[in-house]
């Protein structure tokens, strides 16, 4: 698997979590206060999109995921 899924399916899984802890008819809900991290999560794509700068992606190259341009 490379980084570049790897950080969809980590940003899909949060904003998925955070929703069914954060909305008040979930079975789940913790508090409203959780939707923060639907916030940051969305902001952090956001600004990635433009500078190319993601923290899950350091850390990810880091332990020895290869990315789709390396593994092509």
């Amino acid at each position: 698997m490379t980084t570049e899924r790897l950080i969809r399916i980590f940003a899909g899984a949060c904003v998925l979590v955070s929703l069914a802890l954060g909305v008040e008819a979930s079975p789940s809900y913790l508090s409203k206060h959780v939707l923060w991290l639907t916030a940051f999560v969305g902001a952090n794509l956001l600004q990635s999109g433009f500078t190319r700068f993601c923290p899950l992606e350091i850390l990810l190259r880091k332990a020895g995921v290869k990315s789709a341009a390396a593994s092509a």
